[in-house]
């Protein structure tokens, strides 16, 4: 996949709906359920993070079982946790930041990969590698919906996905900005509830999450 077709496909993930939510999963038993809860609420994109050792396990099987979910990786550092992420039928891949080597391995795999920043500069320096679509992270330490106002009149071509302290109720400030796609959040899958199995629950949670940009 050549580097405008990598960035089309992030865009169409970021548009799918208002939040994509940030999934740590402990056991990937909960993994199936627990997406098609978020996807039945109207929540299709789904980052699992590799924070935990059931988070490949958990990718592999959202991607067998459950239809319409974009199911992505996320907490990716290097080329390795890039090509484990592709094997395990990841749709998208999400970075914290960017590091020479890890752009260096993202033009070399086909997964397509959202790299984070946090100031201008680093934005500045993944828009010369060719990357318009962006994490903003971590988005509410870094300066918040504020700072991502102040860069739409200097880095307009610029599309972010800010993630990091956001919930429900900030989370309208970010989407009312004209730079921003979507948000990250992780209060859709909270621990309690997918230690529970309640997925009537993080359904509901998905439903408001949808309904975030009206």
């Amino acid at each position: 996949m050549n580097p405008t077709d990598k960035q089309q496909q992030i865009e169409r993930t970021l548009r799918l709906a208002p939040v994509i939510p940030v999934v740590v999963i402990e056991d990937a038993r909960a993994a199936v359920p627990m997406a098609r809860a978020l996807v039945a609420g109207g929540i299709p994109a789904i980052e699992v993070t590799l924070r935990t050792p059931a988070a490949l396990e958990a990718v592999r099987a959202i991607a067998a079982e459950v239809e319409g979910a974009v199911v992505g990786v996320g907490t990716v550092l290097g080329e390795a946790d890039l090509r484990a992420a592709q094997q395990a039928g990841a749709r998208f891949a999400v970075a914290p930041g960017a590091t020479p080597r890890l752009l260096d391995a993202a033009e070399d795999v086909a997964l397509p990969l959202l790299p984070g920043a946090a100031t201008a500069s680093e934005a500045m320096a993944l828009l010369e590698r060719g990357y318009r679509h962006l994490k903003f992270f971590p988005a509410v330490p870094a300066g918040g919906a504020r700072l991502l106002a102040a860069w739409a009149g200097p880095l307009p071509q610029l599309r972010f996905c800010p993630t990091g302290g956001i919930g429900p109720s900030s989370a309208g400030d970010f989407l009312a900005l004209p730079n921003v796609l979507c948000v990250g959040g992780s209060w859709l899958t909270p621990a309690d509830k997918l230690a529970a199995g309640d997925w009537a629950g993080i359904e509901q949670l998905a439903r408001a999450a949808a309904r975030l940009r009206g």
